[in-house]
């Protein structure tokens, strides 16, 4: 829950935010913080962090400088990968839970929330390895209740109070088809899977925010994916299985797309037409893992600094248009440690900047990209 703010505080970040906007366009900007920007607004502004797990973040957490990047500009946190089944449980019977827990622990000290990514990843090839051969008995579809329940149950219970958000589940609409993945977890439960994952974690953490999380594509050619997302939250309120929120992974692309997801400010509409359906349906909104790829823009430094932050500002002017968004999250705060250093390479073989700091843990245009969208936000 984002803590309620003082008058003098919004008094104090409103003239800050002022002086923000009159200052020239290429005087980046620190302070106030990102997220007493958001705050201001009632949102919160956090990040993905890494703590050794397999990852693009995995040392960012070891970083002296990102993590004054954290405590400097963060209201709260999430996990990369240190809380997926690959990671936190090495076996049917042993969790791990070390790597997650430094993450924990310095949220803890440092004052900050932690959102929970995620209880359920549920693409075949993100399954554990001890998964695919485990053995189902008689009674396959009971066993893998029991294995989903008794995982949630686990580890929501250890964070019980700590992480007040979790992604109950993560990706399991085929993009292609608009159905649910095939997986073993489908092949035995259906539709069934999502009722019980949301309810062993509303069991489990009453106060829990529930949330369903993809990276539905904006543009044309992708409606099965946006359609099938839509499907499932209606499919869950009909049969009463909670949920609470949809989280909008939003990693973007500036330029053309060699994957076809890049958001397009021209079809605007389509997101919006598609946000709209999905608040329809009562459930809040959350930019979970935001960054801009710029693989496809040319080489020259500021230029391409420019392109990105004209349209992360762009698209999270968007979303933030709608009251019902409440948290936005970037995927890593400095280019050296953004998981899109190691994919879709650039043909000029340079760094990617999709972050809103440089490989000097400078700010860059894109934070004051995100900055200006707060402070233009309407209130929650």
């Amino acid at each position: 829950m984002t803590q309620p703010v003082s008058r003098r505080q919004v008094l104090g970040w409103s003239g800050a935010a002022a002086a923000f906007l009159a200052a020239p366009a290429h005087a980046l900007q620190t302070s106030p913080s990102l997220n007493a920007l958001a705050e201001a607004k009632g949102l919160r502004f956090g990040s993905a962090v890494g703590a050794g797990a397999s990852g693009s973040l995995a040392g960012s957490f070891h970083d002296e400088n990102c993590r004054r990047l954290l405590t400097q500009e963060c209201g709260l946190l999430v996990h990369e990968n240190e809380l997926k089944w690959y990671v936190i449980r090495p076996s049917a019977d042993v969790y791990d839970f070390a790597p997650a827990d430094l993450i924990m622990d310095f949220a803890q000290r440092e004052g900050l929330a932690v959102r929970g990514h995620t209880l359920l990843w549920n693409r075949a090839e993100f399954e554990p390895d001890w998964l695919t051969g485990h053995d189902f008995g008689t009674r396959p579809a009971s066993e893998a209740e029991r294995l989903i329940v008794e995982h949630i149950r686990t580890v929501v219970d250890r964070y019980r109070s700590r992480i007040g958000s979790w992604d109950v589940v993560n990706e399991t609409i085929d993009p292609e088809t608009g159905e649910m993945r095939d997986t073993i977890f489908t092949r035995l439960l259906g539709e069934r899977l999502l009722d019980i994952t949301h309810n062993a974690v509303r069991e489990a953490d009453p106060e829990a925010q529930l949330v369903y999380n993809d990276y539905m594509s904006w543009d044309t050619g992708h409606e099965a994916h946006r359609d099938g997302v839509l499907a499932l939250i209606q499919g869950m309120r009909d049969r009463g299985a909670p949920i609470d929120a949809l989280g909008l992974q939003s990693h973007i692309w500036a330029g053309s797309s060699i994957e076809s997801t890049g958001f397009d400010p021209t079809r605007d509409e389509t997101w919006r037409d598609f946000l709209s359906a999905a608040t329809s349906m009562d459930v809040d909104l959350l930019v979970t893992e935001f960054d801009v790829n710029g693989t496809n823009l040319p080489f020259d430094i500021e230029g391409r600094d420019r392109a990105i932050a004209e349209l992360a500002e762009h698209y999270l002017s968007l979303v933030l248009s709608f009251e019902q968004t409440r948290d936005v999250l970037v995927w890593g705060m400095a280019d050296p440690y953004s998981w899109l250093q190691n994919l879709w390479p650039r043909p000029d073989g340079e760094a990617k900047r999709p972050t809103p700091y440089d490989a000097n843990f400078q700010a860059k245009p894109m934070r004051d990209a995100i900055a200006r969208a707060f402070i233009n936000a309407v209130p929650r």
